[in-house]
């Protein structure tokens, strides 16, 4: 593994980063109960000065530092996600291994929070050398709903910032190795439930009712058509029915039948069309049967769209940090979303890739034994100051 510093952070800062991920890792919570951590961080802020971090969505922070340099004044926002997942983890070999039962950091959310501290300390230290504005955020709620970063983008937290930095853990990439891409990176994530109703009858006459069964089954069918002959193939359009709850007796005609699923894609503009003909097709194929169908849809994360002069700008202050071989060229896209999205829908943006893959260090995200090495945070965490300080001052 490569390691790089650029001696930013003081070792009473590095210390406070580490001590924050090990204690996140320890008592991990789940979105939208992120009391301890919330309470944990303002703690940390306090002492080393920071003592005005603002309450958003019930368990998250905000913290803006003001630069006091002369010069053209921007204003940067960075985010830093903080809760864990329902996963029980499975690293015995951590000695800050989760102490919750059924919880854990199996996202890297306790890295992403601890980067964010660092570079709030740093940027506290050094307001001396930046005019604008800084503002932090330990945002909860990105792994589910009500989102944090919906909160951001509702609140309008983010009126009059003129840019926003992300980032995210991935075992894709070598540790030590930092990636990103312009254009969508992620997809948006989206869910709908869809109910079809017939009439009951009994089984042995069919005729005299109207299955829901059959029309739920038709759905299911002609739904994927949606995506295999109308969405362009580089789009990685998805529709998935993940639930389907009907039927009470093996021979009882079914009245209705509930289905609820997901719908993603990397097109901001194919996403209204995809609602469109979700509907459209359970609506029709509802009709075709002699059923009704009635479909609600659920928006969630929109598309981290990345803007192509910042990626520019990151990959130059990669190889200036951590050396040409620091960039990994291969940056990948995600099939997944994330609610950062709402901050790139606001302002533009930037979400790259930190590498943790390493040996002991390979499980992907969302699993048991995901892990990421205390060795990543510090360099991280410097990059990521210097990227920022760079944005200010451009």
């Amino acid at each position: 593994m490569s390691k790089h510093s650029n001696g930013i952070l003081l070792d009473i800062e590095r210390n406070a980063v580490i001590e924050l991920r090990h204690a996140m890792h320890r008592e991990p919570e789940l979105s939208n109960a992120e009391w301890k951590t919330q309470e944990r961080i303002r703690r940390a802020l306090q002492q080393f000065g920071l003592s005005d971090a603002k309450t958003f969505h019930n368990t998250g922070l905000f913290i803006d530092v003001e630069g006091t340099a002369s010069g053209t004044k921007r204003s940067i926002a960075i985010r830093g996600d903080i809760d864990a997942l329902p996963i029980h983890e499975a690293r015995g070999d951590l000695p800050y291994s989760s102490q919750v039962n059924g919880v854990m950091h199996a996202c890297g959310h306790d890295v992403h929070g601890s980067i964010a501290l660092g570079a709030a300390l740093a940027f506290h230290r050094l307001r001396d050398n930046f005019a604008g504005k800084v503002r932090v955020f330990f945002q909860p709620a990105e792994e589910a709903e009500p989102l944090g970063g919906r909160t951001v983008q509702d609140e309008k937290l983010l009126d009059g910032f003129d840019k926003a930095v992300g980032f995210h853990v991935s075992p894709d990439i070598p540790a030590g190795m930092f990636g990103a891409r312009e254009g969508a990176v992620t997809k948006s994530a989206d869910q709908f439930k869809v109910t079809v109703m017939g009439k009951m009858a009994h089984g042995a006459s069919p005729h005299k009712g109207v299955d829901a069964i059959a029309m739920a089954a038709a759905f299911v069918n002609e739904v994927q058509k949606v995506v295999s002959r109308e969405m362009p193939v580089d789009d990685g359009a998805v529709v998935t029915i993940g639930t389907i709850h009907g039927g009470d007796a093996t021979n009882i005609i079914c009245p209705s039948v509930v289905m609820e699923g997901t719908i993603r894609t990397r097109s901001p503009e194919r996403r209204a069309l995809l609602f469109q003909r979700v509907r459209e097709v359970a609506e029709g194929v509802a009709a075709m049967h002699r059923g009704r169908a009635e479909c609600s849809i659920r928006t969630g994360e929109p598309v981290v769209v990345n803007d192509a002069e910042m990626v520019q700008r990151f990959r130059q202050v990669v190889h200036d940090v951590a050396g040409q071989s620091a960039f990994f060229n291969g940056g990948k896209e995600v099939a997944g979303s994330d609610d950062f999205g709402f901050y790139s829908a606001c302002v533009p943006s930037i979400y790259f890739w930190l590498g943790t893959r390493q040996p002991g260090n390979e499980s992907h995200v969302h699993t048991p034994t995901f892990g990421a090495s205390d060795e990543l945070l510090v360099p991280a965490t410097e990059l990521t100051v210097r990227y920022i300080l760079d944005l200010l001052n451009a």
